[in-house]
């Protein structure tokens, strides 16, 4: 018998006039939301983390200016909304204007396109404090009230957990993969893989794992100092048949280029297999 709970003649309906009914085995409904009707985006690559700390934002901006060095027209969705860092490290700042196309993104030094609450916000260090529906609501409209023209690859950087953003962003934007950051103490690997498990139940794919933190290259010996001890990242990937996409070590240079907004300027090279691999999704 079909469930009539939604059905307004359901105390009068028999079964045999319910199986033609419209509604009878309809599909689900998607909860993909539209996106602004003057943009194109062909790829959508979440980065994320089980836990804070561990430079997810760094390695949206890596990927992204890689795409862009290699001529792709690439944006950056800023969905960390209580601690938007992006607009700092590429060295922009709002208000983001708009028309009747909708909110237009800043753009970067490299022409990549951001969009972060702190370019909307009059204050850049006032703090955030939103219940999570509102943050969530802020996501959805960064992506279907902004003006992202056309883009190749759209980099949403999400704040850590398996909280509202993520679980909003999963829901409602097409996303084709995801980057998990991690670093190397064991329990970031067992925090790790609760990320991973909501991946596989929201049915997105996980491209691959990037490890940052891995090590100290002295700069005197070039000696590789493991200040948070042994990785276990190749272990946690291949028990989880996942691909490690790169190992980062901590790096003074980059830190300070972060510090100055000059990301755009930042030669990353350690994230070679993660840039073929969104390439090639």
């Amino acid at each position: 018998m079909a469930d009539k709970s939604e059905c307004s003649g359901a105390s009068t309906c028999s079964k045999e006039s319910c199986e033609g009914c419209p509604g009878h085995n309809s599909a689900p409904k998607s909860l993909i939301e539209d996106l602004n009707p003057y943009s194109s985006v062909k790829k959508v690559i979440g980065i994320v983390s089980g836990k804070g700390g561990v430079g997810k934002s760094f390695v949206t901006a890596s990927l992204a200016t890689a795409m862009r060095k290699q001529g792709y027209e690439v944006g950056i969705l800023d969905a960390d909304i209580t601690g938007p860092s992006i607009p700092k490290m590429f060295g922009v700042h709002g208000p983001a204007e708009g028309s009747d196309m909708g909110l237009f993104p800043v753009a970067a030094a490299d022409g990549t396109k951001i969009m972060s609450l702190n370019l909307l916000m009059e204050d850049e260090e006032a703090p955030v404090v939103w219940r999570g529906p509102v943050i969530a609501s802020t996501v959805k409209q960064f992506w279907h009230d902004v003006y992202w023209g056309d883009i190749d690859y759209l980099f949403v950087d999400m704040p850590p957990g398996t909280g509202d953003v993520p679980l909003t962003v999963f829901q409602s934007l097409p996303v084709d993969g995801i980057v998990i950051v991690t670093s190397p103490q064991e329990l970031v690997q067992l925090i790790v893989k609760k990320a991973i498990n909501m991946a596989e139940m929201m049915k997105i794919p996980v491209l691959g794992l990037v490890e940052n933190y891995s090590y100290l290259k002295c700069p005197d010996c070039g000696k590789e100092i493991k200040l948070f001890g042994e990785s276990h990242i190749d272990e946690a990937a291949a028990e989880m048949n996942i691909p490690v996409l790169g190992k980062m070590p901590l790096n003074p240079e980059f830190a300070q280029m972060v510090d100055e907004g000059k990301f755009d300027q930042i030669e990353n090279p350690y994230l070679e297999e993660a840039i073929k691999k969104v390439e090639n999704i």
